[in-house]
């Protein structure tokens, strides 16, 4: 069976996208693996489905994989490059569309300038709700790694994160640590480990070693959480400049309970065919 897919990606974070709203599809997990293979595959960070709503209220359900082959809730590049894609493919005129994930409904936006901003939802600090093991909500949590004991923010934006802030982000342990983080035991379900330098109160310098990925040129909802982390520490302002190895994202958090907006580019690489038994 031959599938035709669309590269995309956001400012690097790059994904395959599949038209699952005329026939479900179900991709094993070496499926999955293979087809996010640079070598072997189409090659990406992330596979993302586009499904029929699964809610009366929504215009579609949105579907995101890891190239791991794990399915995971949130992914802020990828909600961008989705309202392109269904756009693109005529499977909507709207500009402005409700999409149903595994963590809710986000509703991301098309602009004139050809922009897309995605409400991203209500940051979520709520240890039992990261998920992370944690005796209550505190501004920031001491993790032991590999016997040493780094400084860590904890939340969710829809998937969980665990954000540090560093002197020089491009020092940064990330590979190594970041690794280690992903999987600790303290994050039953993983978690997504980012690295924030401070430049000023308007601008961050931030790498993410994403959960199931490894490091991505940007991470959406790694951006959000930074930001969300460092305005809740006093080291930020509401609305924030984060400067990605695949570009700037900008970020706007007016105000705690309040969804964090997120404006940035998306683009369509090449359209293609996979032969899935070859995989």
């Amino acid at each position: 069976m031959r599938l035709k897919f669309t590269k995309m990606h956001g400012l690097g974070n790059d994904f395959v996208v599949f038209d699952a709203t005329h026939a479900r599809l179900e991709l094993s997990r070496e499926q999955l693996r293979r087809i996010s293979d640079r070598h072997f595959g189409a090659g990406c960070d992330q596979i993302l489905l586009v499904e029929q709503p699964r809610q009366p209220d929504t215009d579609f359900y949105y579907r995101i994989f890891n190239a791991d082959g794990s399915e995971v809730e949130q992914c802020g590049n990828g909600a961008r490059c989705f309202v392109r894609y269904v756009r693109e493919h005529g499977l909507t005129g709207k500009i402005e569309i409700r999409v149903g994930t595994l963590d809710g409904v986000i509703v991301p936006r098309l602009g004139a300038d050809g922009q897309v901003t995605v409400n991203m939802g209500v940051p979520e600090f709520d240890p039992s709700r990261i998920p992370f093991q944690a005796e209550r909500r505190a501004p920031t949590y001491m993790l032991d790694v590999g016997g040493r004991q780094v400084e860590i923010c904890a939340l969710s934006m829809g998937n969980p994160h665990a954000v540090q802030f560093v002197p020089d982000v491009e020092r940064a342990p990330v590979q190594t640590e970041g690794a280690a983080i992903e999987v600790h035991p303290r994050f039953p379900q993983r978690v997504n480990a980012g690295y924030v330098q401070v430049v000023n109160r308007g601008h961050i310098r931030l790498r993410v070693f994403e959960r199931g990925a490894g490091e991505t040129l940007a991470c959406g909802t790694g951006a959000c959480a930074a930001v969300a982390a460092g305005i809740q520490r006093g080291l930020l302002d509401r609305r924030v400049t984060v400067t990605t190895r695949g570009g700037d994202l900008g970020i706007l958090w007016e105000v705690e309970g309040k969804p964090v907006m997120v404006p940035g580019p998306a683009v369509t690489v090449f359209e293609g065919e996979l032969e899935l038994e070859a995989i």
